[in-house]
């Protein structure tokens, strides 16, 4: 186990890229921590009534000491968040809502089929560069994040099913490994119109000649060009799979946008 001060030569010392404000009484690495438990929380990853790991697995995940940890449970504690059962560990309460400041990034709701194909424009603009920026930048902690997002969609995939969730998880946690909230952001804004996507790719998938295994290869080549530091490579892949998705639900004919 690594100590707090081996921890900072990993990479995890406070982000000042990270959005948010440090809570009162937590040091740089327990609001990291703290931070990092939200967003799981809050994106489903841990669901109301789940049972959070250990505080050694969770130390081990985030690479600090069971104190940090200690420190970053307890905050949620008093937030409501997570409550503890004696001798059997923390538990999920509820989702965190954090309030929005005025101005925060959002956009229309989907209301038609070009809407869907808008979508993937814009996410071909902004996907394969924070691709490229995860593989450049990325540290253990979010590699594993996005580990966890493929391991979900393999399980998935084994069962014959497509899994939005997982799906979207994936995406989000490479825009995160980015090192960049504006990707982030952009995602988490985008998340419900993504996810209308991903469902009629889903529907796609399922059908005659239908490509389930073929595209989680694509997110495992994604995910290994960004553990290898390939970014060149991520951002051709990541390409390559917004457009394949793109093209199966419109059956390679794009809407004409022009008018």
């Amino acid at each position: 186990m690594k100590t707090d001060a081996a921890a900072n030569d990993t990479g995890l010392e406070d982000d000042p890229s990270d959005p948010g404000l440090p809570k009162a009484g937590l040091g740089p690495l327990a609001e990291r921590v703290w931070r990092r438990l939200s967003s799981d929380i809050e994106t489903g990853r841990f669901a109301v009534g789940q049972r959070l790991p250990s505080e050694i697995e969770l130390a081990a995940r985030f690479l600090v000491s069971r104190p940090v940890v200690r420190d970053a449970l307890q905050r949620l504690r008093e937030e409501g968040t997570i409550y503890s059962r004696r001798g059997s560990g923390s538990y999920v309460a509820t989702a965190p809502r954090r309030e929005q400041p005025s101005g925060v990034l959002s956009f229309a709701p989907v209301e038609s089929i070009a809407d869907v194909q808008r979508c993937y424009e814009f996410r071909l603009t902004i996907e394969p560069e924070a691709a490229a920026w995860a593989a450049r930048r990325h540290d253990a902690e979010r590699l594993r994040t996005i580990e966890a997002a493929l391991e979900e969609m393999h399980a998935a995939t084994l069962d014959h099913q497509h899994r939005e969730d997982a799906d979207f998880n994936f995406h989000l946690a490479i825009a995160e490994a980015a090192n960049n909230h504006y990707y982030a952001s952009s995602m988490q804004a985008l998340k419900e119109h993504i996810g209308v996507g991903m469902k009629f790719h889903g529907q796609s998938l399922m059908g005659p000649g239908g490509h389930l295994e073929d595209v989680y290869g694509e997110h495992v080549g994604i995910w290994t060009a960004i553990r290898n530091r390939d970014p060149d490579r991520a951002s051709r892949l990541m390409q390559l799979h917004l457009e394949g998705s793109r093209d199966r639900i419109f059956g390679g004919r794009t809407l004409d946008l022009s008018y």
